[in-house]
């Protein structure tokens, strides 16, 4: 439902890509331009060992000057239009302060 959205640079002007790798992980979404991986979580992400995974997983690509923004299914699902709104100004204050 998100791809909707996000593909074809309609989001910015920027190209995200799905499935994208990066190190070690598969990103849901990716934008290189803005350095951002946009996850989409199901019920296991509140898992305690996941959302340790998750949080270690997160300062690794953070590290790297990457941001991980994150919005459960049920959000995509009932909201589609906020997530991307909320996605869509992520990207531009990431192309904002981002050397």
């Amino acid at each position: 439902m998100l791809w909707q959205y996000l593909y074809k640079n309609q989001c910015c002007g920027v190209k995200f890509r799905r499935q994208h790798p990066l190190l070690y992980f598969i990103a849901d979404f990716y934008c290189h331009q803005a350095g951002l991986v946009v996850e989409i979580d199901g019920s296991i992400h509140q898992i305690k060992e996941q959302y340790q995974y998750d949080v270690a997983r997160t300062a690794e690509l953070e590290q790297l000057g990457i941001e991980v923004i994150r919005f459960t299914n049920e959000a995509v699902i009932e909201d589609t239009k906020a997530v991307f709104e909320s996605i869509k100004q992520t990207v531009q204050n990431r192309l904002l302060f981002t050397p």
